[in-house]
């Protein structure tokens, strides 16, 4: 007996998933050496060296690390006293002494766990003697120097040392919010009392009468605006987002409010925890190119493999899609109906699953799931609505608006269908804010005040409401200045101010370090502000829809949709693969351990991981702001057909992650009714796969063309229509100077309304005989006729 042929598989669909753990952020460490540029690494020899001269100044030879908690806090003091000079150089050596303080004392420890330890000790010492509201108000001066601001416009270029006061002062700022908002459980009961006072404190009008967050943001767009070019923005963006992350919450903390304000309302739980679900997922296989097909086939020939080929697979695969780019690059071609393995079988019915077997992996934390399909499926009110609607006009000829319960005259099967129906119902908070924000526009008297809670977010909203459509358009420059295909443009902002040395590369080494720099540097640009946006929206969409509605319109009015289609318009496999680190100079390795000599050899290889943390994570990012721009908005789906994003999101669904694809696929299904039955033909695979895992809509025909929100005309109208909203919403809440003067109160008691003091104008006064004789005794009164 012959062995059974063995069985090729190549391709894409055997990569293994990508063991990624999306969360709030990276692992600490590698958050806090993300702060410095490698540009920086003399900096922390001179943060040392003016610690230990003001410290050998008051303290005997000890070390710091030798020192009683009462030393250490007499220390701290003294150096926060100091911090109040008025000489900038004299200031400027304090500042680096309290940032060598913050990063760990690292000269006396001897592993990266220890200089971790002693930063959280020295951290919480430095907050507890007051040195965060001391540094911001330093912060304010150098955001308000002028002579700093103008003399950086007028340099052609700008370096490092330009933003060095404002870089120290950040770095403390920064380490200070990351270390804190850390929640160790070994940590003592007084540090987490400090740690619940200073989240309250950050997220509250304490410094300078507005939220710290709100602060950053002026900083935002001054530097977008021309006037303060020297900004290092990397700094000014990582502190924004840990300041937001801190003070408002991350996606557990989301979860918790969400279940929250459902029970407040009076609405039924979650049909199941998101998070859970998500990370329980695996990847499915990615489509396969034009290139791999032709590879497998020609591989088939040479090994004269006799494998059943389906005649639609090649018909699908010569067949050109409409909404291709003109540019034939291979990554563009969207046949998808291709398996990527060659397979013995010959059933082709079991060969098209869109799953491959699973690899076998150590055990880890999944849940398991039963079989099936991951989500419960969901139905609006309005689908009930809808489908009634059609219903009645179909059996009896008549409708009855939005009553759900009459089914009077329905055949049986109608019966069962709206039970199941009611049976998946799901009643968002978004609609209970919007049908209470109706009623207190129709009845604005006999309605009530409102009940606001004043909770960090609120706050956020309130400090950034006048100046939002201005945030929303410097971080998307910033942006689309730090997106790998974006083109170096002179009207484009110079991002680069804080990684850029003072004097240019000189040998092939130097200059290869820096490149991966300023290519490390524009990653962290593209996480910090792709984290921002997302918390905001997630954030004002649970504190109030119209909120999330006012922020979303701004980033779609300044064109984020296309930005970020333009972002993933790469080869997202690359991006997300590579290798812009360079492990030995991280923060803290780079302080503890011997720097070994570095060689072209060694920065090209990069390190071995198997994908870029906080790539992956940016992309999951953007991935889901645009879902949050385009749900239940057909205008601006139509703008996703209109920019061509299919092809561009169908390559993104090479990457093998779970969550990524997740997003994806809900992108396409939005669209797919509108691209057309040759596209969804030639994309049977990237249809299972939505079918598979994203939330199924029961009376939603995602999959087919029946669709009457279609209609170009209605666009614009729609955006029109949530804009009033919005405006209506803001003017009532907020806008407190144009209340309506008709529901002002009325005085009528003729004491108080002629007591009342009344500013007459001076050219009155100077006239008033004039005024008396013209107007009182030159007209004749009947007196008769005034008295009756």
């Amino acid at each position: 007996m012959n062995p059974p042929p063995k069985v090729v598989t190549e391709g894409l669909s055997e990569t293994p998933d990508l063991e990624f753990e999306y969360a709030d952020t990276d692992k600490w460490a590698a958050e806090l050496s993300e702060l410095y540029s490698y540009t920086e690494g003399p900096e922390f020899a001179l943060n040392r060296k003016c610690f230990e001269e003001e410290f050998r100044a008051h303290v005997s030879d000890k070390k710091w690390i030798e020192l009683d908690a009462a030393e250490h806090r007499a220390h701290a003091m003294r150096l926060l006293d100091s911090l109040e000079v008025i000489a900038r150089e004299k200031r400027l050596k304090v500042a680096r002494a309290i940032l060598y303080m913050a990063q760990g004392t690292f000269a006396e420890c001897s592993s990266e766990a220890e200089v971790q330890s002693w930063m959280r000790y020295n951290i919480f010492l430095l907050l507890d003697v007051g040195t965060f509201s001391a540094l911001v108000e330093l912060l304010n001066m150098e955001i308000d120097n002028s002579a700093a601001c103008s003399s950086a416009v007028r340099k052609p270029a700008i370096s490092l040392a330009d933003s060095t006061d404002l870089r120290v002062l950040l770095n403390i700022m920064y380490l200070m919010v990351e270390t804190i908002q850390q929640d160790d459980p070994a940590d003592k009961p007084e540090w987490k009392i400090i740690r619940e006072t200073f989240r309250t404190e950050l997220g509250s009008p304490l410094f300078n009468n507005e939220p710290i967050s709100v602060m950053l943001f002026g900083m935002v767009t001054k530097f977008c605006s021309g006037h303060a070019p020297h900004f290092p923005m990397k700094k000014v963006l990582l502190l924004l987002w840990k300041s937001i992350l801190f003070t408002l919450g991350g996606f557990e903390q989301l979860q918790s409010i969400k279940i929250r304000k459902r029970e407040e309302l009076g609405l039924p739980p979650l049909p199941e925890d998101s998070i859970r679900v998500i990370r329980s997922m695996r990847a499915a296989s990615p489509p396969a190119s034009a290139s791999d097909l032709i590879e497998q086939q020609q591989k088939r020939a040479r090994r004269e493999h006799k494998a059943l080929i389906k005649q639609d697979n090649l018909d699908a695969f010569n067949e050109k899609d409409p909404y291709k780019a003109d540019d034939s690059r291979e990554d563009e071609d969207d046949n998808d109906d291709n398996d990527n393995s060659i397979e013995t079988e010959t059933f082709p019915l079991e060969r098209d699953e869109v799953m491959p077997p699973p690899i076998p992996q150590p055990p880890s934390e999944r849940v398991s799931l039963p079989k099936g399909l991951p989500w419960a499926p969901k139905v609006r009110e309005k689908d009930i609505e809808n489908f009634l609607e059609s219903s009645r006009s179909k059996f009896i000829g008549y409708t009855l608006g939005s009553d759900t319960d009459t089914v009077v005259g329905l055949p049986r099967p109608i019966h069962e269908s709206i039970k199941t129906l009611k049976q998946h119902k799901y009643v968002s908070i978004a609609e209970i804010q919007i049908t209470k924000e109706e009623e207190f526009q129709k009845t604005p008297l006999s309605g009530g005040e409102e009940e606001v809670e004043m909770c960090a977010t609120e706050l956020l909203y309130q400090g950034i409401l006048p100046s939002l459509p201005q945030y929303m358009i410097a971080l998307l420059k910033i942006l689309l200045a730090a997106a790998p295909t974006s083109k170096a443009k002179t009207d484009s902002i110079n991002i680069l101010a804080d990684v850029l040395p003072e004097e240019m590369p000189t040998t092939v080494l130097q200059s290869m370090k820096l490149g991966v720099d300023v290519n490390r540097h524009k990653e962290i640009i593209v996480k910090a502000i792709s984290a921002i946006l997302l918390l905001l929206l997630k954030h004002f969409k649970l504190n109030h829809i119209y909120q999330f509605e006012y922020m979303a319109q701004h980033l779609v009015f300044a064109n984020c949709i296309p930005l970020i289609l333009k972002f993933f318009n790469q080869n997202i496999m690359s991006y997300i693969t590579a290798k812009n680190s360079i492990s030995v100079l991280d923060f803290p390795s780079c302080v503890v351990y011997e720097l070994p000599e570095l060689t072209a050899e060694s920065l090209e290889a990069g390190d071995n991981n198997q994908f870029c943390w906080r790539n992956l994570f940016s992309c999951i990012n953007l991935l889901r702001i645009l879902n949050k721009l385009t749900k239940w908005k057909h205008s601006r789906t139509m703008m996703l057909v209109v920019f061509k994003s299919a092809p561009i999101l169908k390559r993104a669904l090479k990457v093998k992650q779970a969550m990524m694809q997740l997003y994806v696929l809900k992108l396409l299904k939005v669209q797919t009714k509108y691209l057309g039955r040759q596209w969804r033909k030639s994309n049977m695979k990237t249809m299972s796969a939505i079918y598979q895992k994203v939330r199924h809509r029961l009376n939603d025909d995602w999959a087919y063309g029946n669709d009457l929100d279609a209609r170009p005309w209605d666009f614009q109208a729609e955006e029109c229509a949530l804009r009033a909203s919005i405006e209506r919403f803001n003017s009532r809440r907020y806008d407190k100077s144009h209340s309506n003067p008709d529901f002002l109160p009325v005085d009528n008691c003729l004491q108080s309304v002629l007591g009342q003091r009344v500013d007459l104008p001076e050219d009155f006064q100077m006239n008033y005989d004039l005024w008396l004789e013209r107007e009182v005794f030159s007209k004749p009164i009947s007196w008769e006729e005034l008295l009756q």
